[in-house]
């Protein structure tokens, strides 16, 4: 149960990370500056490719069970399972619009700025649910049983960018993450 907890908790805290590295972005654009559009595109494929395909899945598992012990929690673990899939759907959205950029595809600017707002609104309400009121009524109510079944149903997936075995696609990305994390006045929490 802990160690299931912890593992979202870093995750969530590196998805963070991400979020802001994808919103100093926009504010390059915003700004009037050509922003890195092959960085948005790795945190964006990153997203789609782990968070929504590995670390949303056994959320979904155990986040079910949840309602099942406490149905007071329906209405909540319901809006998180929806937001597991408006998350992904805006995602792709802005990876699409990524790839038109990338393939001089004339679009508004507009186009780029809802679907970036759109992901990080959903995203960083998302995260800051799950970890202020999700999380913390699973640790109380879920058992060892409830567990392992989450581990059973949906098998662990590496992590391609902050595990032991980074894909080199994503060097960049981390070493922009770690230029950030040693920034001064960075603060990591």
């Amino acid at each position: 149960m802990a160690d299931s907890l912890a593992l979202w908790h870093a995750e969530h805290v590196n998805f963070a990370r991400l979020l802001d590295l994808l919103e100093e972005q926009v504010a390059e654009f915003h700004q009037g500056e050509r922003p890195d559009y092959a960085l948005m595109s790795d945190i964006l494929y990153y997203m789609r490719n782990f968070a929504d395909r590995v670390h949303h899945p056994p959320e979904d598992v155990a986040y079910a069970r949840l309602a099942e012990r406490d149905p007071g929690v329906q209405l909540q673990v319901n809006r998180l399972l929806q937001e597991h899939c408006v998350i992904a759907i805006a995602g792709e959205e802005l990876l699409n619009c990524l790839k038109e950029i990338s393939e001089d595809v004339l679009a508004p600017r507009s186009h780029l700025e809802a679907a970036t707002a759109t992901y990080l609104v959903y995203y960083r309400h998302h995260l800051a649910t799950e970890e202020r009121l999700v999380m913390p009524r699973a640790a109380q109510v879920l058992t060892g049983e409830d567990w392992a079944a989450v581990a059973a149903a949906v098998p662990a997936g590496s992590d391609p960018l902050f595990g032991d075995d980074m894909l080199e696609r994503f060097e960049v990305l981390r070493r922009q993450i770690d230029r950030v994390a040693q920034a001064p006045g960075h603060d990591p929490a």
